[in-house]
């Protein structure tokens, strides 16, 4: 497993969700992510059979962490995202998402490299904080400073101690916070 380029598989996926998000009307999002969801599982379920699927299995040998589900990362995404479309305006879901895709990926490639003081499921001290860091910068792009630097460090803070997939808890925490300032 290469860690750097599940990360940036992780960022591209996560940017292209959010970016998918940002063009096209929630109604026609939600669509087509139940329909990834759904592609997404069955395929899941026939690589842990033990089925080739050419080109998925390849991706899946290289990127997947051993002992994990297929594709499980992504398809938690996908849920995390269609969770957030259906409760929050795409308003708050499309910087979200930004915060999922980057601070999930640059944490994590950051703290892999130069992480030194673990604190929690291996995660770093310096992870957490070029992580903030980033995703505060971009986010800023995005929306007030006030609610940037908040998101970032409240998503930051839940990536670090969530005991479940963040691509799960992330977004929603970031969503909730969004919505206390847009």
């Amino acid at each position: 497993m290469n860690e750097t380029g599940r990360q940036v598989v992780h960022l591209i996926f996560g940017l292209g969700i959010a970016g998918f998000v940002f063009l096209f009307d929630s109604t026609i999002t939600i669509s087509v992510l139940m329909i990834a969801l759904f592609a997404g599982f069955i395929l899941s379920d026939a690589l842990q059979r033990g089925y080739f699927i050419p080109g998925i299995s390849q991706i899946i040998e290289r990127l997947e962490r051993r002992d994990a589900v297929p594709g499980k990362g992504a398809l938690f995404f996908a849920l995390g995202a269609l969770f957030c479309l259906v409760f929050f305006p795409t308003a708050v879901v499309f910087p979200a998402l930004v915060v999922l895709a980057l601070l999930d990926s640059v944490t994590t490639i950051f703290g892999v490299r130069y992480g030194r003081h673990r604190i929690y499921n291996k995660k770093s001290v310096e992870g957490t904080l070029f992580g903030i860091a980033v995703t505060f910068s971009v986010l800023l792009f995005l929306v007030p400073p006030g609610a940037a630097l908040a998101v970032a460090v409240v998503s930051g803070l839940v990536e670090l101690t969530t005991p479940i997939d963040d691509n799960l808890v992330v977004p929603v925490a970031a969503c909730v916070v969004l919505s206390m300032f847009l």
